[in-house]
């Protein structure tokens, strides 16, 4: 998993210590300088030569004599643009990968490295904290689903085809295993197969769908929803909604009605994980549009780079709260950003 990511990071750690590393088998006794190396150069044709000597030597002189180096920017200036390409290659948006490079260039510049191999250590716990500070916001799903008043109203949206009306019956799974009481609302009105397949998830979970005619309303078969769930004493309220693109004015324009007609407690976004960037510009442009409070990534189990998890929740400054893990209802898992960074960073 995040294998491409993984591979982005131990390049950055290779190409570090191939600048600063220096192993005791690397020096020879005559190319350490018997006197201390002054600023002046000498003016010759081969300079540049002999400066990369004196630099080379003066590391090695301090390597000898306090088992030392210390990283310069030059050092570290190549490795961490090449690291922010490697970021962008791999669905980390720009800015991110900005962000990250800097903040791993700005503590490495300054260090001191006793051995070759605690650049390692050092690269790896520099990038464990910046992308852990942009998973910063948290949010106990299970914790605000009991203290909420009931019905909780959880509207999701995305576009057509990741996964959501199945990430849908899989929360509700979970709820119901949680002893809470829930309805399902069909609010995609619009596709054929989506009525079908709402209810067949209903069926075998054995849970009260609402729906209306192919055609109807949204906001009213979600709004219908919230008055079933208010008179029969329903825990949970999960709506559906029609998959739209997020460049479609209209189709947003419907979104944003459900939402103010039917004034949910959350609105949760769901999108692949292996979408990349795409997910995260239309992670952008859903939360402009209907301010989404949290974001669950379908298809985490398949061979994904692991940038848009980032990127989405530095774009959106909401939380990923779950992903999917497999085709099975019970494959619907808490986002660890722990677990995450670990399997990034290791």
């Amino acid at each position: 998993m995040f294998k491409k990511l993984k591979d982005g990071v131990n390049s950055l750690k290779k190409k570090v210590e191939e600048k600063t590393g220096i192993k005791e088998e690397e020096i020879r006794p005559e190319e350490i300088p018997e006197t201390q190396e002054t600023d002046e150069k000498p003016i010759d044709k081969d300079s540049d030569v002999k400066d990369k000597k004196t630099s080379f030597k003066n590391k090695a002189k301090k390597f000898i004599k306090e088992r030392k180096v210390i990283l310069s920017e030059d050092d570290v200036e190549d490795p961490i643009s090449d690291f922010k390409f490697d970021l962008i290659e791999n669905d980390v948006a720009f800015d991110v990968a900005e962000k990250i490079g800097e903040d791993v260039k700005k503590d490495l510049v300054g260090q001191e490295i006793k051995w070759r191999e605690d650049v390692g250590k050092i690269v790896n716990e520099s990038l464990r904290n910046s992308i852990l500070n942009i998973f910063t916001s948290e949010f106990e799903f299970n914790r605000y689903i009991k203290e909420t008043d009931k019905p909780v109203v959880i509207i999701f949206v995305g576009t057509n085809g990741v996964g959501k009306t199945t990430t849908i019956a899989k929360m509700a799974k979970m709820l119901r295993d949680k002893d809470y009481k829930t309805v399902l609302a069909n609010g995609d009105t619009f596709r054929a197969g989506a009525m079908e397949q709402i209810e067949k998830h209903g069926e075998k979970l054995d849970l009260k769908v609402i729906k209306h005619q192919e055609g109807s309303d949204p906001a009213a078969v979600i709004y219908d929803a919230v008055e079933f769930a208010q008179a029969n004493n329903y825990d949970i309220v999960l709506g559906d909604t029609a998959g739209r693109m997020h460049t479609d004015v209209n189709l947003m324009d419907q979104i944003k009605k459900i939402k103010r007609v039917v004034d949910p407690n959350l609105v949760f976004f769901v999108d692949e994980a292996v979408a990349g960037s795409d997910a995260v510009e239309r992670a952008r442009e859903f939360d402009e549009a209907v301010d989404i409070d949290a974001s669950i990534l379908t298809k985490i189990d398949a061979d994904v780079s692991g940038g848009a998890a980032i990127s989405i929740s530095y774009a959106t400054k909401n939380p990923i709260i779950f992903v999917g893990t497999g085709q099975s209802y019970d494959d619907l898992r808490k986002f660890d950003p722990e677990w995450f960074v670990e399997e990034i960073v290791g």
